[in-house]
């Protein structure tokens, strides 16, 4: 029975369905990046938490069983507890120096392309971004991620967020090649990848995913990947605690801000990690060009960062060791997440954070200046917290009816000095207000951030980032595009007669018009004059020969149709009706009427000015990465 249950027609509409809805995957831009997103948002969260696992395991093997140091633990990490071992803190410079000389044999034998690609992992994927189009080898990632886990286990001054965000945009970059992506929607899945990777790792799905779009240039940030971006960051994080929990990292109070007159100590705490940042990125770039790059030159790569690791070993147990509750803590060793929750909470002197600052610079230049593996966002968070947590302790200490809450500037100094040093307003701010579960320090962290960026201007810890879009190679189109409509079509059209068809010309007389004139393409008028379409010799050629329609085919049937442009158009405007017509020549029309035809402008002419164009800006691009290789000591490998 027609309609009854054995009906044929709902499978003939599932079908139908099913059609549209991938013509529409197709189509549909925004539903194809939101598929994507998921995607490469799913392997980057169970990415990130297997090396999260490796990482804390690696730790509480390496530092508190075999080394019997125990550092404190934030209050959302800490997955293996038990009795600390004997007390061997030799244990750390053996660990680390062996390390340091794996990275740098395995660097030197599969990836030697990546000894000057970046600072750290988040600095590799800018470089990615950039200057290779958005590629990441697999093996890149898969070496430079476990290597990290190798240095942050054995105590190097190093954080996680770094090497995470290389994984997770060498997913992105491989999920791209494997769908066959162009080079823009490579880059687009590129920071999708790093945002699902930050976002997890820190278990902050918005700030993640806005840091990775902003922290490429150091005054603008990439829009178009702003939605795979949240999406992969998003389901990330969703898989991430799955296996780890939605606790925040820090178990903290929430802090609000309720005094406006605070607002003058949040602007000296900008002044202050100004001041530190800049120390920060000047100590890192002395000790990694004037320390390191001299020392690869002379004993190679493996043996200059073997000595690397050493020193990062030495210093990290001959530096600041407490005794608490009868177990030996360090200071400066890995990322130092639990120091910073320990400063939130009012546990360490100001005087304490003023030597931990220190150590903790030196140590992360040696430690990423010798070419170990790691991440730099990590380190800069706890530096910054310190130096917050300066301010806020003096506030205090001779303002306590203003400062009531010192813990508030640990925060507000880590989103202020990394927004300084990678220049990214937004995604830190956001961040903190992700682990503070509240938006009570708002007004603060836009202050402090907005001052820090001002101020520090003249530095950044990413080597590789560049002004702007317009700055950088990956958008070299959309700067000749900014070329091409600054030039005219008055400029470069051909004016004079032009051969106008009438609509009623017989293919007779077609033939004989195209046989005495120069011209490959005839603008059509019909009968009151208006111009209603073009003529190509190339669709013409085939009907030539016929005698029997020479009376019968009119200019009419053989027309396409009509195009134009002005003398006043720039010449994107010209490029695209090429582009969108495949016509060879297209006529120029006078400014206030389209039939009057002034002349005609030809397809090579404006290809050559694009193509010139795009010489000019990657020839500027190139100078200029020259002029900057020459500012810079010579990286060789050995």
């Amino acid at each position: 029975m027609p309609g009854g249950p054995l009906s044929p027609m709902p499978f003939h509409r599932l079908i139908n369905y099913w059609k549209d809805f991938v013509k529409s995957y197709r189509t549909v831009t925004s539903f194809r990046w939101l598929i994507i997103g998921v995607v490469v948002g799913t392997l980057s969260g169970l990415v990130a938490a297997g090396f999260f696992w490796l990482v804390e395991s690696g730790k509480f093997l390496i530092q508190h069983h075999l080394a019997g140091i125990v550092s404190p633990d934030p209050a959302g990490e800490g997955l293996f507890e038990g009795p600390a071992g004997q007390f061997r803190p030799w244990v750390i410079p053996v660990f680390t120096t062996g390390t340091a000389l794996l990275t740098g044999w395995l660097v030197k034998t599969f990836i030697p392309e990546t000894i000057n690609g970046g600072t750290d992992g988040t600095d590799a994927t800018i470089n990615a971004f950039h200057n290779s189009g958005g590629i990441i080898k697999g093996r890149v990632a898969i070496i430079k991620g476990l290597c990290s886990v190798l240095t942050i286990a054995s105590g190097g001054s190093a954080g996680r967020e770094g090497p995470i965000t290389q994984m997770g945009a060498g997913i992105g970059s491989w999920l791209a090649k494997l769908m066959n992506m162009s080079a823009k929607e490579r880059r687009m899945l590129l920071l999708a990848g790093a945002a699902g990777g930050l976002g997890a790792i820190f278990r902050a799905p918005l700030g993640g995913a806005l840091t990775a779009v902003e922290v490429i240039y150091r005054e603008d940030f990439e829009s178009e990947a702003i939605l795979p971006s949240v999406m992969s960051s998003v389901v990330s994080y969703s898989i991430f605690t799955f296996f780890y929990g939605t606790d925040p990292i820090f178990g903290i109070p929430r802090f609000t801000f309720h005094d406006p007159r605070e607002l003058i100590f949040y602007a000296l705490l900008a002044f202050v990690c100004a001041a530190v940042g800049w120390l920060y990125v000047k100590t890192f770039y002395t000790i990694k060009y004037h320390v390191f790059f001299p020392l690869k030159e002379k004993i190679g790569l493996v043996w200059s960062m073997g000595l690397g690791g050493l020193a990062m070993g030495l210093l990290g147990i001959l530096y600041p060791y407490t005794a608490q509750n009868g177990l030996v803590t360090g200071g400066i060793l890995s990322g130092g997440y639990g120091w910073l929750e320990l400063a939130i909470l009012g546990q360490i002197p100001a005087l304490g954070m003023c030597y931990i600052i220190i150590g903790k610079t030196l140590a992360t230049s040696v430690t990423i200046g010798s070419g170990m593996s790691g991440g730099m966002f990590a380190p800069a968070l706890f530096v910054g917290g310190m130096s917050g947590g300066l301010v806020g302790k003096l506030g205090h200490h001779f303002f306590p009816n203003i400062v009531t809450q010192p813990g508030a500037y640990i925060l507000v100094g880590m989103a202020a000095f990394f927004a300084g040093v990678a220049n990214a307003p937004i995604g830190p701010l956001i961040m903190v207000t992700e682990l503070t579960q509240g938006y009570g320090l708002l007004a603060p962290l836009m202050l402090a951030s907005a001052l820090c960026i001002v101020l520090g201007r003249g530095y950044s810890l990413y080597e590789h980032q560049v002004e702007n879009k317009f700055d950088s190679p990956a958008h070299a189109e959309d700067a000749t595009i900014n070329i091409l409509e600054q030039m005219h079509v008055s400029d470069f059209y051909n004016p004079g007669d032009v051969i106008v068809l009438e609509e009623g010309t017989t293919l007779k007389a077609l033939t004989d018009i195209i046989a005495h004139s120069d011209q490959f393409y005839f603008p059509v008028r019909s009968q009151d004059g208006t111009y209603v379409g073009m003529v190509s010799i190339h669709n013409v050629r085939s009907w030539m020969f016929e005698e029997e329609l020479h009376e019968l085919v009119v200019v009419r049937d053989l027309m396409s149709r009509p195009v134009y442009v002005r003398p006043d158009y720039d010449l994107y405007q010209a490029l695209l009706r090429f582009v969108n017509t495949d016509y060879g020549q297209i006529p120029v029309v006078s400014e206030t009427d389209t039939s009057d035809i002034l002349g005609l402008i030809n397809r090579d002419d404006v290809f050559l000015a694009y193509a010139e164009a795009i010489a000019e800006v990657k020839g500027e691009g190139q100078g200029e990465a020259a002029l900057s290789a020459e500012l810079q000591p010579p990286a060789k490998a050995s």
